[in-house]
């Protein structure tokens, strides 16, 4: 197929393009790089046609001859969408819905939102289905679960949404992020040994490797319409939900010679919740993840060592989504509204 991807430069997208690219897909990037100064080690971007083009700002693009939108592209984490709640509304919302409405004008038929378990937001310990109430309490999460919603009115027999509930992912990618809980506590292990917990280390967490999301991607592209359709899947693994105390453990099983510490005001996340993936593997068999948090967490090590991670490399904006927005804004290299100067 040709694809549309949008957000192809970032930490999930640059995953993604690769095996797109091995499955023989004609791919198309869409993405204004916030983060070119954020490769890690000496992974590279895959060298594909793209449009450097603000999500706000599509309304004049051309769209016509993709079959596939994959709509990656967004503020991608919950401090950065508490960053200016109204930037996040206009661009993980509104612009989000403006370009599935374009796709569908424009011909292409399928269109896969890069949605998230966050939609679950304060839920507790029972395990949660694509049928769960959403109860998001971030920026983040309320944009996530209205572009969901608005995007579900556009569905017909000509325009197939499908709504990837990622959960939080981890794993090495070209444009690396450390503000993730696995790599994180990897990361701190490694250049400090200690895996510092910022909660009281009882919130449930499902996690994902970042190969597997992209895997879902394509399963889902391949997947008949009929049986994605205007559908919502939660994307990992059920038996890879965690308290984030247990990834803590594994954390100091994997990296020799840390402790675990917890931060002096630790308290309860309300952000909680345990997911339930089998509706993907039930409907989309194609679809195998092949990691789990304790393979995980050796690979994340391993690179962290190959690439020489320090504590300043790892606490500095390089990987931290947030502080590198602040960085760039404090540059003056982008404004307030998070264009490019």
């Amino acid at each position: 197929m040709r694809v549309l991807v949008t957000g192809h430069t970032g930490y999930i997208g640059s995953v993604l393009v690769n095996l797109l690219l091995k499955e023989g897909h004609d791919v198309v990037g869409l993405d204004t790089d916030l983060f070119a100064d954020c490769t890690f080690g000496s992974e590279s971007i895959a060298s594909i046609p793209s449009i450097k083009v603000d999500l706000r700002d599509t309304s004049s693009l051309k769209l016509e001859g993709f079959e596939a939108v994959m709509h990656l592209a967004g503020l991608s984490n919950d401090p950065l969408g508490n960053l200016d709640s109204n930037l996040t509304f206009d661009i993980n919302h509104l612009a989000s819905v403006r370009l599935a409405e374009k796709s569908k004008a424009a011909g292409a038929t399928r269109f896969l939102f890069s949605s998230s378990c966050s939609n679950y937001g304060a839920s507790g310990d029972d395990f949660l289905t694509e049928e769960a109430a959403l109860n998001p309490v971030t920026a983040y999460g309320v944009s996530k679960v209205k572009v969901e919603k608005d995007v579900a009115k556009l569905a017909d027999s000509t325009f197939h949404p499908t709504y990837l509930r990622n959960a939080t992912v981890y794993g090495i990618s070209p444009r690396l992020r450390i503000d993730l809980v696995l790599n994180n506590l990897i990361a701190w292990a490694l250049t400090s040994g200690r895996v510092v917990i910022k909660s009281d280390g009882t919130p449930w967490r499902p996690i994902v490797h970042v190969e597997d999301v992209a895997n879902a991607f394509i399963a889902v592209l391949n997947a008949p319409s009929e049986v994605v359709h205007n559908q919502a899947f939660n994307i990992g693994q059920t038996q890879e939900n965690y308290r984030i105390r247990e990834l803590a453990d594994i954390v100091k099983k994997t990296v020799p010679g840390c402790e675990i510490e917890y931060a002096e005001d630790a308290g309860p996340d309300k952000r909680c919740y345990r997911v339930d993936c089998s509706k993907v593997g039930r409907m989309i068999p194609e679809f195998k993840p092949q990691w789990n948090a304790r393979a995980g967490a050796v690979q994340i090590y391993e690179a962290y060592q190959k690439a020489g991670l320090t504590f300043d490399m790892f606490s500095g904006p390089r990987f931290n989504r947030i502080d590198h927005i602040k960085e760039l804004m404090g540059a003056g290299r982008i404004n307030d509204q998070l264009r490019w100067v």
